[in-house]
């Protein structure tokens, strides 16, 4: 069983060697532990201080493309080195390691694909009052939009098994943490949540930098990643709104004629029909979609295949390798 520990970097010449020295180097029924460190374009020695502090495998990124093009791009090069499990940390120490035991538990039990670790963000000290509030209320959003319970939607101090990480697939450009359980939720992976302790704050959030723009990526990559796992319910949603407005409108317009006031309440007539008509295209739209949605699951499939081909074929003895390059 080979376990791999990745650990995403920019610019962290400083933190990097305590967080590389904190990893365990043994663990129950684990026979391999290795580090993988991902270099996403740093400007100071990133790359040089995790060679000098120990990590088997250094992948460098040309050029600064975000947390989430590097938890990818860290999956990749996990699995092309034969990981089983592999576990995502910070680069800022901000995770106890001594709780990698706990999170990889559960999948060498067999009981989860995904295990992620819960702050208690709803007590957490180190979080604002206002940064708490928000984290409770975007686990509450991605439980609804997943499926799954959520204590802590936005930890990246994660477990995946080989077959989970092999099928998760990350498109936005922002962060992985809130995409991956939405789309675990709707493939029906087990997710299982452990609680863990943090460390002591050793440098401001970079993904958080103000509370504006947090939420405006926040609900837009639950949005996207809700409505390609679930377009008919989504489009059906806004139809019958449109549909039940305008359905209000006409029977208004009705009474009015009745009474003999109809002349003056035109405007309702054309505004029922318009949202009539454009509630009924939304639907045709969310039909559209869910059969696109199927295609989708189609493509999905094949990537999975072709990811696995593609690690079948890799010699596993090339593994040693440190310097490489994405």
């Amino acid at each position: 069983m080979k376990l791999i520990i990745q650990i995403p970097c920019y610019n962290e010449a400083h933190t990097l060697p305590v967080t590389l020295q904190a990893l365990p180097r043994e663990l129950g029924g684990v026979d391999e532990i290795e580090y993988l460190v991902i270099d996403d374009g740093s400007q100071d020695e990133t790359a040089e201080v995790a060679s000098a502090c120990g990590a088997h495998h250094i992948v460098r990124l040309h050029n600064h493309r975000g947390l989430a093009a590097v938890f990818k791009a860290g999956l990749e090069a996990s699995l092309r080195r034969g990981a089983d499990i592999i576990v995502n940390t910070d680069a800022d120490n901000q995770y106890n390691a001594e709780d990698i035991q706990s999170l990889i538990d559960p999948i060498l039990r067999d009981q989860a694909d995904i295990v992620v670790g819960d702050r208690g963000v709803a007590k957490l000290d180190a979080f604002s009052p206002a940064k708490r509030m928000l984290q409770q209320w975007g686990s509450w959003v991605v439980a609804r939009a997943s499926g799954l319970k959520v204590p802590d939607a936005t930890s990246g101090f994660r477990a995946l098994s080989r077959e989970a990480a092999l099928r998760t697939l990350v498109l936005s450009e922002y962060s992985y943490t809130l995409e991956t359980l939405i789309q675990a939720g709707n493939r029906r992976m087990t997710v299982a949540y452990v609680p863990v302790r943090t460390n002591p704050q050793t440098r401001p959030s970079r993904l958080i930098r103000s509370i504006p723009q947090y939420l405006a990526y926040s609900i837009s990559t639950i949005l996207r990643s809700y409505t390609m796992y679930r377009p008919l319910r989504v489009f059906s949603a806004i139809a019958t709104i449109l549909v039940i407005g305008g359905l209000i409108l006409a029977i208004r317009y009705i009474y009015f004629a009745i009474v003999g006031q109809g002349q003056g309440h035109i405007q309702s007539v054309i505004l029922a029909a318009v949202m009539l008509i454009v509630g009924f295209q939304t639907f045709l739209i969310g039909l559209l979609a869910d059969l696109i949605g199927f295609n989708r699951m189609i493509l999905e499939e094949t990537i999975y295949r072709l990811r696995q081909a593609d690690i079948d074929k890799i010699d596993l003895s090339s593994s040693g390798q440190t310097g490489d390059e994405a």
